[in-house]
């Protein structure tokens, strides 16, 4: 879009990860095949090699370029996929030498988040932190760069291509970030309202592909697209979930986490990340079969804390016990009882049960119990706590009156009165209260 490639241009690709020591740079190889094949491109070999330290002017050192290049010649391959993150006088170094086009890490996360975007949100965050990525980049590639433009009218020290590109670019930017601040705006709105409703959020959260979406769709019988690739859900998807103990809370899935997410896209999510933040608890989804299970977890936390949500009360799903041996659905509970984790597959629907027990306990902190009495001008109030299902038993009294076994959360009941234009002080009173 900002600046010219050579013209080949294809989905045929070479891999190229390089294995350092332990430390930032060290990415992963099967996660990369994984982004690779999400993006939709075609490996056709990867090339590995190992550095202590990347090369300065194109990452990978002389002869790794001219055996990239003998690989592309091979193949016919069109695009060098880079397990790292490039620095822009890399990738344009790298491209002079291989005469095609070269992406990075960041570069192909934000292809996919490109691809995978919905709504006008996501498409506008999407190409926000796209074009942040391309702000440092438009160097690359361009022959004209320094000419200024002539023709009638134009002559004379007027602003060279690369300066038109940057002031666009600089325009673009501000535009998207005017229209996400309305959109931010709008969705703060009913984040508030859903506050003031008293009605508690929940988020999943977690690693990409650990089966998030797939628990979503089971539990609020949605349709929210799920598949076994990486990123398959970009845009956030609320829901009403029933709890037990609790009523009905707003479930939101939301877009998986990587290791090393590139902060701009952490900055460009933000809002969609907010529902995380906000919400009153959050369900880690975890794929309890992957090998890097604890490094999954790991950079899940550590992104919760990038976005201020790692105090927020958080209980871990243990996902896909179906591909482990011996693995039997359950709650793991702390010291004081607690739940902490719940095992269950969500696409063979075990453990659902147990899930909706912790989540009720969780979030059940301000339960009301008790029997009240209600005479026949209350049958609304009758018909509205049956609607809510709070009501355990019934049965009437001698004198015509009905004696209700409620249990419900405090603040439902304090709503179902207001409804019923009841007086709270009837049930509410601190001698009639009843505290499970």
């Amino acid at each position: 879009m900002f600046f010219e490639r050579p013209d080949n241009g294809g989905e045929t690709a070479v891999l190229v990860h390089i294995d350092f020591p332990e430390g930032p740079n060290r990415e992963d190889l099967y996660e990369f095949r994984d982004l690779v094949i999400s993006a939709g491109a075609d490996p056709v070999e990867l090339i590995t090699a190992k550095r202590t330290v990347p090369d300065a002017k194109t990452f990978i050192g002389k002869g790794k370029v001219e055996e990239i290049a003998e690989v592309l010649r091979l193949h016919g391959a069109e695009l060098v996929i880079f397990n790292h993150g490039l620095s822009p006088s890399q990738e344009r170094n790298l491209e002079r030498a291989l005469q095609c086009r070269v992406l990075d890490r960041t570069g192909l996360i934000l292809d996919i988040f490109a691809q995978r975007a919905r709504t006008h949100e996501g498409k506008l965050q999407v190409e926000l932190a796209q074009l942040q990525y391309q702000s440092t980049r438009l160097v690359r590639g361009w022959t004209h760069l320094e000419r200024q433009k002539g023709g009638i009218g134009l002559r004379g020290p007027g602003e060279t291509q690369l300066e038109t590109d940057r002031r666009l670019l600089r325009e673009r930017v501000k535009t998207i970030h005017a229209r996400l601040e309305k959109v931010h705006a709008q969705r703060d709105q009913v984040r508030r309202a859903r506050k003031r409703s008293e009605i508690p959020a929940v988020a999943i959260v977690g690693y990409t592909n650990a089966g998030k979406s797939t628990l979503f769709n089971t539990l609020t019988s949605s349709e929210v697209y799920a598949a076994n690739q990486l990123f398959a859900t970009l845009d956030p998807t609320l829901r009403r979930y029933p709890v037990e103990n609790v009523g009905e809370v707003v479930l939101a899935d939301t877009v998986g986490f990587i290791r090393h997410l590139p902060h701009k896209l952490v900055e460009a999510f933000k809002a969609t990340l907010q529902e995380a933040a906000d919400a009153d608890l959050l369900m880690h989804v975890i794929d309890c079969a992957a090998e890097e299970r604890d490094a999954n977890i790991e950079q899940v936390e550590l992104v919760l804390k990038e976005i201020d949500a790692d105090k927020a009360l958080q209980l871990r799903v243990y996902n896909k016990i179906d591909l482990l041996e011996h693995a039997e659905a359950r709650i793991d509970r702390d010291d004081s009882g607690r739940p902490v984790a719940v095992w269950v597959s969500a696409q063979q629907q075990q453990g659902l049960e147990l899930l909706n027990q912790a989540l009720g306990e969780l979030l059940a902190t301000d339960m009301f119990s008790a029997d009240i009495t209600l005479q026949p001008q209350d049958a609304k109030l009758r018909a509205i706590l049956y609607e809510i299902g709070a009501i355990e038993k019934e049965h009437c009294a001698e004198n015509g009156d009905m004696v209700l076994t409620i249990r419900l959360q405090r603040q439902d009941f304090r709503r179902a009165l207001a409804r019923a234009n009841i007086d709270q002080s009837r049930f509410l009173e601190p001698e009639k209260e009843a505290w499970h």
